[in-house]
This record gives C-alpha cells, structure tokens and sequence, in this order.
C-alpha cells in the first residue's frame, strides 16, 4: 500500500464530500463500531470511531488509508485492519489529533504505516 496514511485509496469507493458520520465500521473479522467524527481534508484525513460496548465506549482515530471500501448504499466502512489491532490502539485523545504531528506520527507507526507516512511495507 503506497502513499499518505492520511489520504483516501482511490479504490475505497469514497468521494470528496460524502459524509461517513453514523456509518458502521467493520474490521477483517466484522463489526467495530460507528463512524462519530471524519474529515477529508486532503493529506490529513481520518476517522474517529465510538467503538461501543465492545471495548467499553473507547473511541479510536483510524487513518483513512486503512479503508479498502466505502459502501454507499449499506452504510458500512470495510478496514485492512483486525479488530485486534483496533483494540490495542492509542485511545482517540481529542486534545492531540488536530495539529500534532507527534501524535499522528505515533498512530502511523502504531498501524504498521511507518512514521515515515509513506504506507505499510510491501
């Protein structure tokens, strides 16, 4: 996977403008939670996900580069990503994700993208 962690693939299916607010986000093994926050700001964009009762109302921020398609028409986000490596990931901290290039850093390494941004290794 080559390219900005922060940057739509251009196979997902997503378009400029849409709005994921309320979709489901399924990782490889299902189900993860709902899309409560997104941005499509070219180069810095993301999702941040209430992940509910299934880990406890935690709520994670996913670079978009991990969405493999966006389905219109059942609501759903599909993610390279297993529900493990969801679970273990930095909490969402609201005070961090805007402008902190540490933290954003930290969650491209943590993903497996590098800290580089480049993507994951082939």
């Amino acid at each position: 996977m080559n390219g900005n962690v922060w940057s739509y693939q251009q196979t997902s299916g997503y378009r400029p403008g849409m709005d994921l607010t309320g979709y489901r986000v399924e990782a490889a093994e299902g189900s993860i939670g709902k899309v409560d926050k997104h941005s499509d700001e070219i180069g810095s964009a993301y999702l941040v996900v209430d992940t509910g009762p299934w880990i406890f109302g935690k709520e994670v921020l996913l670079p978009v580069r991990a969405i493999t398609k966006v389905d219109e028409e059942t609501r759903r986000i599909l993610l390279d990503l297993t529900k493990g490596e969801i679970e273990e990931a930095p909490e969402f901290d609201r005070d961090k994700h805007l402008g902190n290039a540490d933290y954003r850093s930290e969650l491209s390494t943590y993903y497996g993208f590098g800290a580089s941004l480049a993507g994951r290794p082939a």
